[in-house]
């Protein structure tokens, strides 16, 4: 990636944390600037407890921050700029999961409804064919109420470590562009 990268890369993954072998433990790990924003239980997720690590991490961090969200992370995001003051850069949504699908975890508190309003901030959604906790329709749906850019990975799970994706360098070419590092639109990843 040219350029310089933010001040901060605030890393929010999802339900359960990400592995050693997901795209955001490697991005946290080889990525300037970029850290996890930690919570206090990765497996009973309680949305106000996320919403409000959250709010620490981007009042340290500054104005100058992009938010990397992986599945219920990209939750986290979206609860978090319903009521946000700070001003962020921007935010890379990564395969958010429906909250109203049956197979939504019944230990995650607090995250419906789901807000369905502009984010505030650049961001961009990319979603995947076959997620088993999403659809496309819902993914393009929540693109469009949250005003991000949104990009069809094709057929990638649930863009996660299972789905082989390593550094996910496609990945990287969407924080690029958040970053105006990369021009153009793509349409089409994977």
């Amino acid at each position: 990636m040219a350029g310089e990268m933010p001040a901060a890369l605030l890393i929010l993954p999802g339900y359960n944390g990400s592995g050693p072998e997901h795209w955001q433990t490697k991005w946290e790990r080889d990525l300037p600037g970029a850290r996890r924003v930690p919570v206090e239980d990765w497996d009973h997720p309680v949305c106000k407890d996320w919403v409000a690590g959250l709010e620490l991490a981007v009042a340290e961090a500054g104005p100058d921050t992009i938010l990397v969200a992986h599945s219920l992370g990209c939750l986290q995001v979206a609860h978090w700029a319903a009521t946000a003051k700070r001003k962020i850069r921007g935010a890379l949504l990564v395969a958010p999961p429906d909250p109203d699908r049956p197979a939504f975890p019944k230990d995650i508190v607090g995250f419906q409804p789901l807000p369905r309003r502009p984010l505030g901030f650049p961001s961009i959604l990319v979603a995947s064919h076959d997620d088993p906790y999403s659809t496309l329709a819902f993914s393009r749906a929540l693109a469009a109420a949250w005003g991000s850019e949104f990009i069809d990975a094709g057929p990638c799970g649930h863009i996660n470590a299972g789905s082989g994706l390593g550094d996910w360098p496609m990945g990287k070419e969407c924080l690029g562009r958040l970053l105006g590092d990369v021009p153009g639109r793509p349409a089409h990843l994977g």
